[in-house]
């Protein structure tokens, strides 16, 4: 998949209301999910114990921490979209992230981006993306929310 390439403001603000891009398809494995475990001290059994989790969880095995798959965003965002001629890019804020569909492990999962907004605040851009975490083969998405990055330009 090739990467849009954003040079400006008015680079991004051409595809308003359009699809940026998709990423890559990523496998989240039992490795990365206890690796997320051990960094936020989260070690619930249905992330951490596989054999529990096939005996006693409700999706046949252990998923993936809702906040790993979002976690995971920067990753794939980098997959979409390059972004030039920046000085700094911060995140902002998450409006309405909904979990809708539990990852599993060894599941692969890819994000779709959306430009929903973009304004101009006094040479801050403010950027609102409307994005959706698939899982291969799921009807419904792991994940949907409206990010909100600002950009500072050179």
């Amino acid at each position: 998949m090739s990467k849009l390439i954003i040079n400006s403001f008015e680079d991004f603000q051409q595809y308003i209301g359009e699809e940026l891009g998709q990423s890559d398809f990523h496998r989240v494995s039992q490795e990365q999910i206890n690796l997320f475990a051990d960094a936020t001290l989260d070690h619930q059994w249905i992330h951490t114990d596989p054999e529990k989790a096939r005996a006693e969880g409700a999706f046949g095995g252990t998923i993936a921490h809702g906040y790993l798959t979002l976690s995971l965003v920067p990753f794939l965002w980098n997959q979409i979209v390059q972004v030039n001629n920046l000085k700094m890019m911060v995140n902002y804020g998450i409006e309405n992230l909904r979990f809708a569909n539990p990852v599993k492990v060894n599941d692969e999962i890819r994000m779709i981006a959306t430009l929903a907004n973009i304004s101009d605040l006094r040479g801050t851009i403010k950027t609102e993306m409307k994005v959706k975490i698939e899982i291969k083969g799921e009807r419904k998405p792991a994940l949907s929310a409206h990010l909100i990055f600002l950009y500072h330009f050179l």
